[in-house]
Parts: C-alpha cells; sequence; structure tokens
C-alpha cells in the first residue's frame, strides 16, 4: 500500500470546522444542547492529530523562508552601515573643510580691515604720495577680492555640508531601519522554532483524543440531539467525528479503497433492528444473541453518531476485505476503532 500523505489534503481543514462538514440533509429542526467540553476537546485533538504533519510542513516552511530573509536583510543592514560609515567619514571631512574655509574668511577679512586702515593712513600722510596711495588702493582692491572669493568658497562649502549631513541622516535612518527589521525577523525565526520545538505529533494528539473517548460517549449520550449530526458523502455522523471521518474516507480513496457506511440512526430505528435481526428480546437480550449483532436501544454508539457500519463498494466489510486491511492498518489514526466481533463496526471506543 502507498504511503499516504496528510499533508496533502488540507482543501478538507478549509471546507469544514473542528465541529462538523455540512447540516443533515432533511433532518428535523431540534434545539442543539451543548456540546460538551470533553467531546469539543476530542475534536480539537483529532484536528490536531490529522493537521500535525502538515502544520509542521508549513512551520518548518516558513522556518526556511525567515531564515532565508533574515541572511538578506543582514546583509542589507551590513551594507547599510558600511555606507553610514562612509557617509559620516565624509561629513566629517566636510565639517572640517567647512571649518578651514571659514577661518580663511575671517584671515581675509581681517586683511583687507588692514589694507583699508592703510590705505586711510596713506592718505592722511603729509606731503601727499600719489604712488604710495595707489599702492594702497591695489591692496585693498587685492584684499576684497581674495575675500570675495573666500565668501563664495564658504557659500560653496556650506552647500556641501548640507549635503553631506543630509546623506549621512539619510544612511544612519537605513541603518536603523534596517536594524529593526533584521531584529524583528531574528525574532520571528525565534517565535517558529518554539513553535516547532513545542508542536506535538499526530500520534500523540490521537493517544490523548483515544484517551478522552469514552468519557465523551458519556457525556454526549444525555445531551444529544439530530442537530448535533452532520452529513458526511452521505454517511451521518457526530459532528466531532465528522472532519476526521471525511479525512478518513478522502485518505482511502486516495489508496484506491472506497468507503461510505451507515452512520448515525435513531433510536427508534435500533429498536426495529433489534426486531428485525430476530432478538429475543428488544430491551433486554445481548447482542450477540441476535441474528445480526445489534446493540441494546439506547446503548448503540450509532444513536448518538459515534459509530459507522462500514461498507466498501457497497458491500460490508469483511475481515477477508480490502478495505478492513485498509482499516485495521489506518483507522486509529482518524479515532476509529473495531469491534472485534465485527469487522464492520467501528467507533470511537470500539464499542
Amino acid at each position: 500500500m502507498k504511503k499516504r500523505n496528510r499533508g496533502i489534503r488540507l482543501v478538507a481543514a478549509a471546507a469544514m470546522t473542528l465541529t462538523g462538514v455540512a447540516p443533515m440533509a432533511g433532518a428535523p429542526v431540534a434545539a442543539q444542547a451543548a456540546v460538551p467540553g470533553v467531546a469539543k476537546s476530542y475534536s480539537s485533538l483529532m484536528y490536531r492529530s490529522l493537521t500535525a504533519d502538515a502544520t509542521m510542513a508549513k512551520l518548518r516552511a516558513t522556518l526556511i523562508e525567515q531564515q532565508a530573509d533574515l541572511k538578506k536583510r543582514t546583509v542589507t543592514a551590513g551594507k547599510a552601515q558600511k555606507a553610514s560609515d562612509s557617509a559620516q567619514k565624509k561629513l566629517a571631512t566636510v565639517t572640517a573643510g567647512h571649518s578651514a574655509v571659514h577661518e580663511k574668511l575671517k584671515s581675509a577679512e581681517r586683511a583687507l580691515s588692514d589694507a583699508k586702515n592703510a590705505l586711510a593712513r596713506q592718505s592722511r600722510q603729509r606731503p601727499r604720495s600719489n604712488a604710495a596711495i595707489a599702492r594702497a588702493k591695489r591692496a585693498v582692491t587685492a584684499a576684497t577680492t581674495v575675500r570675495d572669493a573666500r565668501r563664495t568658497r564658504l557659500h560653496q562649502a556650506a552647500t556641501e555640508l548640507r549635503a553631506a549631513k543630509k546623506v549621512a541622516g539619510a544612511t544612519t535612518s537605513t541603518v536603523i531601519n534596517a536594524l529593526a527589521a533584521a531584529d524583528r525577523t531574528t525574532r520571528a525565526v525565534t517565535q517558529t522554532q518554539n513553535r516547532i520545538a513545542a508542536a506535538g505529533t499526530a500520534a500523540g494528539y490521537a493517544a490523548q483524543a483515544a484517551a478522552i473517548s469514552r468519557s465523551v460517549v458519556d457525556e454526549v449520550r444525555p445531551v444529544f440531539t439530530v442537530a448535533d449530526t452532520s452529513s458526511v458523502y452521505g454517511t451521518t455522523v457526530h459532528k466531532n467525528v465528522a472532519f476526521a471521518f471525511k479525512r478518513m474516507v478522502d485518505d482511502a480513496r486516495a489508496d484506491g479503497i472506497a468507503l461510505s457506511g451507515g452512520g448515525f440512526r435513531t433510536k427508534e430505528r435500533q429498536i426495529e433492528l433489534r426486531t428485525i435481526n430476530g432478538c429475543p428480546d428488544v430491551w433486554t437480550a445481548p447482542a450477540s444473541s441476535c441474528r445480526v449483532p445489534t446493540a441494546i436501544p439506547g446503548r448503540s454508539l450509532h444513536e448518538i453518531g459515534l459509530a459507522v457500519d462500514v461498507t466498501s463498494g457497497g458491500r460490508t466489510l469483511t475481515r477477508k476485505s480490502k478495505a478492513f486491511a485498509w482499516m485495521t492498518a489506518h483507522a486509529a489514526e482518524y479515532g476509529f476503532v473495531n469491534l472485534p466481533s465485527e469487522a464492520w463496526h467501528w467507533s470511537i471506543t470500539g464499542g
């Protein structure tokens, strides 16, 4: 028998809730009692069991994506840091250059002031020396030219400084954002790793569900109503086992085994079957005393939708059938246990 991959068939999980698939067609309107907590727990455990492999596969795929993303973000943060370091270095250079130009301008302004003072002194001297005054004027003109050139250079240096500050600020912001993104991704990776470490196994969840199956029967029976059932491919079962039953039918079909059967039946139908099957007494005779083993009314798990008389290809299961072999190998994964005396009878407790 080929190995089945339950993780592939998650379409059902999207189409069903934990409590069932679709309302039973033609079911009479009835008030629905609150579902017992243990039944909800059972349903949740079976859902986790049947989706554990797919959940783990998804978590591992997510982790791979997150780790790849973290690698990219770490590289990006490294490049951003290098760019920021380069921008800061350039800013320091431009700042120093601006300060030097500013000092040169102040020197040029002092030189111009000295040249003007010298011209004023020369103009007051007597006898007047036109040659000396001309030289003093030329000195003022030259100092003015230097002063103006350095003013222009200072303006250029100020523009360069503003640009360098802007670039440095932008690269710093880029580094901060890149590091924050890497940190978020790191936390996401850790969270996914923790989820993987804490994730239960399919077998573990199934075992927990099996351990409370009898409590489910005990608590469901007193409050059961028809409204608590769902129809799965024509087989009516309790909503709390509908998801698992549908997955079992789907997975069996994938393995070439067609499963169906009779699930829920009313107490009245149970009484009718007891009569049809020749039970010595409807209410007291043991099931084994009937021509076909039939539980006493009020005791059958069929009456609360937690048992199915399985058929394959329209035929009741026998111990020699391929369907029985498949069920024997896999039914427990879906929470169904065989009643040893009846090859066709499968329920959540084996009763």
